[in-house]
This record gives C-alpha cells, structure tokens and sequence, in this order.
C-alpha cells in the first residue's frame, strides 16, 4: 500500500514537500515514481526513483525545481518541490513499479494528494 500526503495551497515561487510511505514486504528495493493529473489532462510523469535511491530521472517541466528522494528505513518517498509555478497545479500520486516514466508500468499507485499554486 502506498500513502501520498503534504499537499496543500501555496504561492507561486513557494515550496511543498511529498511524501509517499510505502508498507510491504521488499518495498525498499521497488523504483518510486511521481506522477500527477491536472484537470482535463492526462496523467503525466514527474519523477523517478531507484530501489537504492542512486538513480533518479525527472521529467524536463520539473528539472532543476523538484528532488526526488528516499529513506529506505523508514520505507518513505519524497518530492521536494521548489519555485513552484501554477502550472504545476494537480494531483499528485505517487506509484511503485518498474524504473520506468510510463505510468502503464506500474501497478501500484497512492491515493493522490492536491497540489494548488495559487499565482
């Protein structure tokens, strides 16, 4: 199971961090993603982490604003978000599968949690 929170309403230029806790057996060794749905969009990636947190990929909207991160003791994901834009206005959800930035490729996903930039 996953369980996405930090959401919330801010400013533009301001900052909000996700978090994405993971409970399950070998869920420390499963890539991480990020993804997120604006009204009337499709979902979209954000960002990818590795198993061990070595490798990360990041879609180019968000490159240089959000870090992805892990902590494999605590079995938690993170999205720091940075100078954010209100085009980064949606759902966020996070998801666990393969190190991939399709969102078919994973096949368990998080609730969602309501980013809202306000400009």
């Amino acid at each position: 199971q996953l369980q996405a929170s930090g959401g919330g309403l801010v400013q533009a230029g301001g900052s909000l961090r996700l978090s994405c806790a993971a409970s399950g057996r070998n869920s420390y060794r499963t890539p991480m993603g990020w993804f997120r749905q604006a009204p009337g969009k499709d979902r979209e990636f954000v960002a990818i982490i590795s198993g061990n947190g070595v490798g990360t990929t990041y879609a180019d909207s968000v490159k240089g604003r959000f870090i992805i991160s892990r902590d494999n003791v605590k079995n938690t994901v993170y999205l720091q978000m940075n100078s954010l834009k209100p085009e980064d206005t949606a759902v966020y959800y996070c998801a666990a599968g393969i190190y991939s930035s399709n969102s078919h490729d994973y096949n368990y996903w998080g609730q969602g949690t309501q980013v809202t930039v306000s400009s």
